[in-house]
Order: C-alpha cells, then sequence, then structure tokens
C-alpha cells in the first residue's frame, strides 16, 4: 500500500508531501517506521517509529517530539493495530533516501 506523509511529526527521516511503500503484515523490530490506525480513530493512518513492544501492543514515538499536533504512544499508550512497516519513500525522487531504521544492522 502507499502513504503520503502529512505533518512535521517525523521530521528530519519524512517531511509532508512524501509518499512510503508500506508492506501489510510485515514484522516489526524495534526503531522500524510503520504506518498503524490512531487509537480512537481508525480510519485515520498514522506514521511513527516503533520503540518496543508490549502485552498491549507497540509503543510508537514521533521524532520529532515538538512537532505542532505531534500524537503517539505519550498520548494514547501502546498500538496493537499495526498496519504494516514501510519499506521505501519513493516521493519526492530529488530527496536522498532517508534512514528508515535506526537501530538495525
Amino acid at each position: 500500500m502507499r502513504v503520503r506523509v502529512e505533518g512535521d511529526s517525523m521530521r528530519p527521516a519524512l517531511r509532508p508531501g512524501d509518499w512510503l511503500l508500506v508492506r501489510r503484515g510485515a514484522t516489526v523490530h524495534p526503531g522500524d517506521l510503520v504506518v498503524a490506525r490512531l487509537p480512537g480513530e481508525p480510519a485515520r493512518l498514522i506514521v511513527k517509529r516503533a520503540q518496543w513492544r508490549g502485552e498491549e501492543g507497540w509503543w510508537l514515538e514521533s521524532d520529532n517530539q515538538r512537532a505542532p499536533g505531534r500524537r503517539d504512544s505519550w498520548d494514547f499508550g501502546p498500538v496493537d493495530d499495526i498496519v504494516g512497516r514501510v519499506v521505501l519513500r519513493y516521493w519526492p525522487l530529488l530527496r536522498l533516501p532517508s534512514h528508515l531504521s535506526r537501530n538495525r544492522s
């Protein structure tokens, strides 16, 4: 599936207008960028960084904690409805690829 980035909560890795290719149901590891359903608003998707997995789901955080309107697990707790893992940022083509995972070797 593809997802368009809106907002500044994932800067510097992702910027508004970036397009992402997301692999549905892919295995998620700490440090991965993921797409999840926003708790309480399941029709809305969010792009966040997976930090750790607990019994209640994944702890998801924004890269830019100072972004206006930022919402993540600090606001709504762990998330169990992960749609998929970001595998590629493919637009705009003029930008060099960003790091999609910080903690992977």
